[in-house]
């Protein structure tokens, strides 16, 4: 069967004022998009219920966080439960910046995976290499050990419910972006991995998508690529070129 195109928006941070909110959605409703691909929006938690409630019913939304925990004195910490009462369908885990900057382990992003999974949220999974460690020739193994975390606290019909994004650190928000050689390698070795890791079903069927720098340019060759199933936009995801790179699979 083969895997639906995915783009998702990753809003980081953005935009700092309601006002620019309200004229990012507005350029969504309006945009003609491609039905064939399931689009997500990941505005910061503050904007999570007004981007819900005003965005057209086809482009989801994700958090960008949550905790492992259902509530309690965790202070600045959205747990899973609240994002599913909020019909929130989607979560991002693992974010190359909440890895580094807040310094969340491997371990630590397969505790709140296995919670989100648990109150019925589909999952954004993020992995990726430093340049140091491509630098290597490490990727693969980076990758294999980020993901094995999760594979161990998940179950074979779990998958169903994650999209694994490949976002090199090196190219987030660097404007360097993989080529399609090394981003193909990338998705290719990490598709192998699950085959190995848990089933040659899961494989098959999971959605591995391209992080790093995506912009109107580079979207279309690297939509071609076998084992790319979609993208995770960064700062293009806050401009009218995102709706080019929904529309990349588009004729």
């Amino acid at each position: 069967m083969a895997r639906q195109f995915f783009v998702g928006g990753n809003f980081k941070m953005n935009p700092v004022t309601r006002k620019d909110k309200i004229a990012l959605v507005k350029l969504l409703n309006e945009a003609e998009l491609d039905p064939a691909t399931e689009v997500v929006v990941s505005p910061p938690a503050l904007y999570l219920i007004p981007v819900k409630e005003s965005i057209r019913k086809d482009i989801k939304v994700a958090a960008q966080n949550c905790y492992f925990k259902d509530s309690g004195a965790f202070t600045g910490e959205i747990s899973p439960g609240q994002l599913v009462d909020s019909d929130i369908p989607y979560v991002i885990l693992g974010h190359s910046e909440r890895r580094t900057l807040f310094h969340e382990s491997s371990e630590v992003v397969a505790q709140k995976t296995r919670a989100a999974l648990d109150k019925g949220l589909s999952i954004i999974l993020c992995i990726g290499e430093t340049l140091k460690e491509r630098e290597a020739g490490e990727t693969a193994k980076v990758c294999e050990e980020q993901l094995k975390a999760v594979v161990n606290v998940l179950k074979e019909s779990d998958w169903g419910k994650i999209v694994v994004a490949y976002e090199p650190v090196w190219a987030i928000g660097t404007g360097k972006v993989a080529t399609p050689q090394q981003a193909q390698e990338a998705h290719k070795d990490i598709r192998s991995y699950l085959s190995k890791a848990v089933s040659s079903a899961v494989a098959e069927s999971t959605r591995i998508i391209y992080g790093g720098s995506v912009n109107a340019a580079n979207c279309k060759e690297l939509s071609t690529l076998p084992d790319v199933d979609g993208f995770l936009v960064g700062g293009a995801s806050l401009k009218p070129e995102f709706v080019q790179i929904v529309n990349s699979k588009k004729l």
